[in-house]
């Protein structure tokens, strides 16, 4: 049976995919807004422990980075759908971990296994879904990808807070917890199909083209060419790691710097939500857009763009205007985040791709560890909070303007045009 490439021709098998990462999404959300507001009431941390209470946003960045080069290599030799529900069988404990945690280092312990979780079904959904489209399709694509992650990330935050508030903290993560996961393993086992064949149709057409002969490179290659050798994948893997700090800094601050000035735990996943829902509605738009008119110029305002939305918190008060701040965070978020990983796409070939995927998420994930020290550091070395806010605006400015200088244009029309 001969294969084709392209959402519509493969529309089912992609509505399953996008399922399964909101899914994923409403997994990490769980996490995001009840956890840091209730740390100190209900697991231990004591106020003002910045860095400690930082500590389950780096255990969860170093894993989730790990696992997403994990990912890459294992599914190219095992296959997608195997290393997906690997991961959704990892993330089983984790409510009940959360439920019965006597302290701070279970909450730690059950953010590694959703590192794990993370790192695993994220990577492969994504990989997946770039396996049935065509390259054209692939800024539309990943925006899909991101939006139904992020939108399943602000929804979960709105949910948990307010089934914390009616149940009390654990009996809610508990109850949504093992919800999604069940449903995401029973989804996963009727409804998934392998789309490793679907990848080497792809690589084989490559490969009998006159123009294209096969760049099969091991994991080892593809991880140093990524990291330094090739500037462009360089500039695209450093922008990645660094705007990580800004969703550390939403995980771990924004709650705590919310409740701070008087919000209730409804208003502050509210507040919350609003950056999770332009990030992931936006790039419905965004995802397109790029595929339209190319990804660099987007990718470098979108991380302005964020960094100034970070700065913006600091500078009035109020629901609405932190409310209007996150959304431009978000706004920019959506600009850089589908179309940095469609530009590793772009610049791949499918022999390696998946591996470049991993390789590329190994490092932006790895900027929730970076990103999380960085910011527990300097709240702790200024003793306040605004205090990280400030540096990830910063370090945002300076990642852009890496960016601008060491990246290019990476569409693979606008490039053959040029």
């Amino acid at each position: 049976m001969t294969l084709e490439h392209g959402i519509a021709k493969n529309k089912t098998q992609f509505l399953h995919q996008l399922l399964q990462v909101l899914l994923v999404g409403l997994t990490l959300g769980m996490m995001r807004t009840v956890i840091p507001v209730l740390a100190s009431s209900e697991f231990g941390v004591p106020r003002q422990s910045f860095l400690l209470l930082s500590t389950f946003v780096i255990a969860f960045g170093v894993v989730k980075g790990v696992l997403n080069f994990v990912a890459g290599a294992l599914a190219e030799r095992l296959g997608r759908k195997l290393v997906l529900l690997v991961g959704w069988l990892v993330a089983v404990p984790i409510p009940f971990m959360v439920w019965a945690a006597h302290d701070w280092s279970w909450i730690v312990a059950a953010t590694v296994l959703l590192g794990v979780n993370q790192g695993l079904t994220w990577s492969i959904t994504q990989t997946s879904k770039l396996d049935l489209t065509r390259m054209d399709e692939r800024g539309l694509t990943i925006g899909l990808n991101e939006f139904a992650g992020y939108a399943g990330v602000a929804l979960a935050g709105v949910l948990t807070a307010y089934l914390a508030a009616w149940l009390g903290a654990r009996d809610a993560l508990l109850l949504f917890g093992l919800c999604v996961i069940v449903a995401a393993l029973l989804l996963a086992s009727l409804g998934i199909k392998e789309t490793l064949p679907w990848a080497r149709a792809e690589a084989q057409a490559r490969r009998d083209s006159v123009l294209n002969k096969s760049t099969t490179l091991s994991a080892g290659e593809v991880f140093v060419l990524m990291s330094w050798r090739d500037r462009h994948l360089f500039a695209l893997c450093q922008a990645g790691l660094v705007e990580k700090f800004v969703d550390a800094l939403v995980w771990i601050f924004y709650p705590v710097f919310l409740t701070q000035q008087g919000l209730s735990l409804p208003d502050t996943a509210w507040v919350i939500s609003v950056y999770g829902f332009v990030w992931g509605g936006s790039q419905l738009f965004t995802g397109r857009l790029s595929d339209r008119i190319g990804r660099h110029k987007l990718n470098v305002a979108g991380m302005w763009i964020c960094g100034l939305g970070v700065l913006m918190m600091m500078l009035a008060t109020g629901v609405g205007w932190w409310a209007f701040s996150a959304a431009v965070s978000g706004w920019g978020m959506a600009l850089l985040y589908p179309n940095l990983s469609a530009a590793v796409a772009d610049l791949a070939r499918a022999e390696w791709r998946a591996s470049a995927i991993g390789i590329y998420r190994f490092w932006r994930d790895l900027g929730y560890a970076v990103g999380a020290l960085a910011i527990g550091l300097t709240a702790v070395m200024t003793g306040y909070v605004e205090s990280a806010f400030w540096l990830v605006a910063f370090a945002m400015f300076i990642s852009g303007v890496i960016l601008a200088l060491l990246g290019e244009e990476t569409h693979p029309n606008l490039r053959a045009a040029t």
